[in-house]
């Protein structure tokens, strides 16, 4: 699994891709109360959490390279899962941290190869426009 430049493992666990709904609906009232619905298709916007869930553990090297990309204001990265399917993401700042990291044991002084459980938060963009 590659984000950007910085690769990840395999096991990330994306734990809300069944709960997006690509359908848009808009619900109101008439005023005789007639039910009205309109709706669309979402182009982009679907959130991508990836998450270790205790299958994966990240050393503290690849940490660093994630922090150094959330702290890129707008940047729209490449995000190539295993399974072959890619998606245009920025980080999703609105709900929660958009990086979070937890030792896997506690250490002061921990080094490039300590593991941490990590969780991603993403949300899907247009891709950026090809360079001409």
């Amino acid at each position: 699994m590659m984000l950007d430049s910085v690769e990840l493992d395999d096991q990330f666990e994306w734990v809300d891709e069944f709960t997006w709904d690509a359908v848009a609906q808009e619900q109101e009232r008439s005023v005789a109360g007639v039910l009205l619905v309109q709706e669309g298709i979402k182009l982009h916007g679907r959130p991508i959490t990836l998450q270790s869930n205790g299958g994966v553990w990240t050393p503290l090297s690849v940490v660093r390279q994630l922090e150094v990309l959330r702290d890129q204001r707008l940047r729209v990265m490449p995000l190539t899962l295993p399974d072959g399917r890619s998606f245009s993401v920025i980080f999703n700042r609105a709900d929660g941290a958009p990086l979070e990291a937890t030792q896997l044991f506690r250490t002061v002084n921990p080094g490039p190869d300590e593991p941490y459980e990590v969780t991603l938060r993403l949300i899907t963009v247009a891709p950026p426009p090809a360079n001409p």
